[in-house]
């Protein structure tokens, strides 16, 4: 088989580690990938959906996995469809689920998907107005795709006035801040649940927890993920139960009534609250970086799963009795103005842990940094210390210039 990977970052470095021994694959090819993936198999440059849909024609390519969001938003799988090229992920129009917050909360709302109480705004003046009028905090999202970055939680009206000028007219997220999803404020801790569909059925994996504020303690500016756990210490089975009967079931029907039968990945973004478990967001593609650790825990082999899906066959996952924990080293200056183009040393010195590049290539015989999230590392233990202390000895040996890490993963 020969296999397309489409992304760059951490996740796509953990699917191809998991697939790399798999007899079946005989080649790999990432778009564009980072200095891991160039070992594994072969780094193409090459970013636009026709691109992408010829490479794959040409190079016969059997199976093409999606990382990142924005090609399937764009309408790859669509495009692929037409030349009959195998996508693991959702068409353009399934993927609005996590393209458009706006479309998303009224198919929540529609089909009674717990959620917080939330209104859209197309309307600069209209969004001012209504915030003068709520109870604070007041959480703000771009509808568009901001990178995981475009939602601010406001303590205040002043802050939501700002956060709205931001948004809507200075445009801080481009065309992603135009339409603005203000929603009640849910206090709690969030927790992730990636799942796989094979059209019919929902599969999901063990529950997850990312760090998503740049520093320690939860402080600072959001992030696409400083470091994530698996399984997540603080969601119960009561909890599961209420996703599952409330949220998952609920989403199944939803996708039914509207013909959105896909095979892929849909990824439930919960908040945890006194009042059970709640929907805050779908994204429908694998999570970063959640999913470095549910492969390091998984058990099953990843191809047979994909192949599974792909068939409408029902899926048993499996995962190991312990704990994972990966951290995220990134560039100076992340998630604002950062710092790349440094070399990045140590790699050979890791005793206990998984090195995972991610915005990270290779030049010459040097690895340099090239992305805000620069690698990852990664971990399993008997308990989360055991874990916890593996990644941080091994990180303690990897250098780079202005590079910086959170030292509260696992910690919780």
């Amino acid at each position: 088989m020969r296999i397309l990977i489409i992304g760059e970052g951490g996740r796509e470095s953990a699917l191809a580690a998991k697939l790399q021994n798999d007899p079946r694959i005989s080649k790999m090819f990432f778009a564009n990938g980072n200095a891991t993936t160039d070992v594994i198999g072969k780094n193409v440059h090459l970013s636009e959906i026709k691109e992408l849909r010829d490479f794959a024609i040409k190079e016969k390519i059997d199976l093409t996995i999606v990382g990142p969001e924005a090609p399937l938003v764009a309408g790859l799988k669509d495009e692929f469809k037409k030349h009959d090229l195998k996508v693991f992920g959702p068409n353009q129009k399934v993927a609005s689920l996590e393209g458009s917050k706006a479309f998303s909360k009224k198919f929540m709302q529609t089909y009674d998907i717990k959620t917080a109480k939330a209104v859209v705004f197309d309307s600069y003046n209209d969004a001012k107005e209504y915030v003068q009028t709520q109870q604070y905090p007041l959480v703000i999202k771009a509808s568009g795709l901001a990178g995981g970055k475009g939602v601010v939680i406001c303590d205040n009206l002043e802050e939501a006035e700002a956060t709205i000028h931001d948004f809507m007219i200075r445009r801080i997220y481009g065309d992603a801040g135009i339409r603005l999803v203000i929603e009640e404020y849910l206090e709690g801790f969030e927790a992730s649940i990636i799942a796989f569909s094979n059209g019919e059925k929902i599969f999901p994996c063990i529950a997850a927890k990312d760090y998503k504020k740049a520093g320690n303690g939860d402080t600072g500016p959001n992030t696409g993920g400083m470091g994530s756990v698996a399984p997540s210490p603080d969601f119960t089975q009561e909890h599961y139960a209420d996703f599952e009967k409330n949220i998952l079931q609920t989403t199944i029907n939803g996708l039914k009534g509207e013909g959105f039968s896909f095979k892929g990945i849909i990824f439930f973004g919960l908040m945890v609250t006194k009042n059970g478990t709640y929907l805050l967001e779908y994204n429908m593609r694998f999570g970063d970086p959640e999913t470095q650790v549910l492969m390091a825990l998984m058990e099953n082999n990843l191809l047979d799963v994909i192949q599974d899906c792909m068939e409408g066959k029902d899926i048993q996952l499996k995962f190991k009795d312990e704990k994972a924990v990966c951290l995220v080293m990134c560039s100076g200056g992340y998630p604002r103005n950062i710092e790349t183009g440094y070399e990045i040393v140590g790699e050979d010195k890791l005793k206990h842990s998984k090195l995972l590049y991610a915005g990270a290539v290779r030049k010459a015989d040097k690895v340099v940094s090239n992305g805000g999230r620069v690698l990852n590392i990664v971990a399993t233990g008997a308990t989360y210390d055991d874990a916890r202390k593996k990644v941080y000895e091994d990180a303690s040996h990897i250098h780079f210039d202005y590079g910086f890490y959170r030292e509260d993963i696992g910690k919780f």
